[in-house]
């Protein structure tokens, strides 16, 4: 546990948190309809990444610069922030008082003017609130702007954040509203580069059912056709150990560390834990009688369950920010998938 301190006059910033790994959904946009809190309560969580203004386009920085950075295929731009930028919940600050004019965007803040927080004790910028219409609710407090406190007492998460597998809580595809989640398609399109870069350009044979709906749609649209020459399928606790052993496997990514599973054999994609966990283990006991049950693959039909109105699509956005971070996709067949996926070219 810690809270957080301004760097200046030592005035607490924060209740006290604990940490847990960056969230795969947070540099996610969406633009029709608000979004929750990014941060559950009680938790941060370090982005290592340059966070916030000056904003620099590719043609002013050239490919050097950008690759020194991380970023190995042309984008739209790079920030030049510094990193480390802290992210908490909005309800968990304390102490900070809002700069009117910096606090852009059309139905809250979009952060794009720079620190829209000060520290109420001393008016030094600490953080920016992001809480316009099209992004996760946020404070990002700036690393240089303040300090960590450890202070005593156990991890203080959400249930589920020490466990990691079967344990972890499964995050259902579709949401409440009918759609599919936002989560989901921030995870399956972090996810897809991997699988993408590991796939070495080849086809790749994705089981059926959910994972098929949500991945193998876009391997078939971006891969070559003809017969798979990768397989692709789901490992970690509480799974038998595939065999034949896959080329490319799902496993799950601690959502408190970050670490990701190493499989016996193939190559390990990290995948969000709740999204994962109801890949591997669907919990289905909604559509179960209250007595007895059902035949093996039967399913109840009242209520019927939940049918988004559309195909799954991944966020493109996210696939193409983590090809575009990965140095495999300077390979010419990599790179060639990143333009088709719609990347920027040259």
């Amino acid at each position: 546990m810690a809270v957080f301190a301004c760097a200046g006059c030592g005035a607490e910033l924060t209740a006290p948190v604990s940490r847990v790994a960056l969230p795969v959904h947070a540099h996610q946009r969406n633009g029709d309809r608000f979004l929750p809190s990014l941060m559950e309560p009680g938790t941060y969580a370090v982005d290592p990444e340059p966070y916030g203004p000056p904003w620099r386009r590719w043609s002013d920085v050239g490919a050097d610069v950008a690759a020194a950075r991380g970023v190995y295929a042309p984008v739209d731009g790079l920030y030049f922030g510094a990193p480390g930028a802290i992210l908490v919940a909005p309800g968990d600050t304390r102490g900070t008082i809002v700069i009117p004019e910096r606090c852009d965007g059309c139905c809250g803040s979009a952060g794009g003017l720079g620190p829209n927080l000060a520290c109420e004790r001393c008016g030094a910028e600490v953080a920016t609130r992001i809480d316009d219409c099209y992004r996760w609710q946020a404070v990002w407090f700036e690393a240089a702007a303040v300090r960590r406190l450890p202070v005593d007492g156990p991890f203080d998460g959400p249930a589920g954040r020490e466990a990691d597998g079967r344990e972890c809580p499964g995050l259902p595809p579709v949401e409440p509203s009918g759609y599919w989640s936002l989560r989901w398609q921030a995870a399956v399109g972090i996810a897809l580069a991997h699988v993408l870069a590991a796939s070495a350009g080849a086809p790749v044979a994705v089981p059926g059912g959910l994972l098929a709906a949500t991945f193998g749609r876009t391997l078939d649209t971006l891969l070559p056709s003809g017969p798979p020459a990768r397989t692709l399928a789901l490992a970690g606790p509480g799974l038998p150990v595939p065999d034949p052993a896959p080329d490319i496997v799902l496993v799950p990514r601690h959502p408190r560390t970050g670490a990701a599973r190493q499989p016996p054999s193939g190559t390990a994609v990290p995948l969000d834990a709740e999204v994962w966990t109801y890949l591997a283990f669907p919990d289905d006991r909604a559509r179960v009688p209250a007595t007895g049950g059902l035949p093996t693959g039967v399913q109840r039909d009242d209520p019927l369950p939940p049918r988004p109105p559309s195909l799954f699509r991944p966020d493109r956005e996210l696939l193409l920010r983590t090809l575009a971070r990965l140095p495999e996709v300077r390979q010419p067949w990599l790179r060639a998938l990143y333009e088709k996926a719609g990347g920027r070219p040259c």
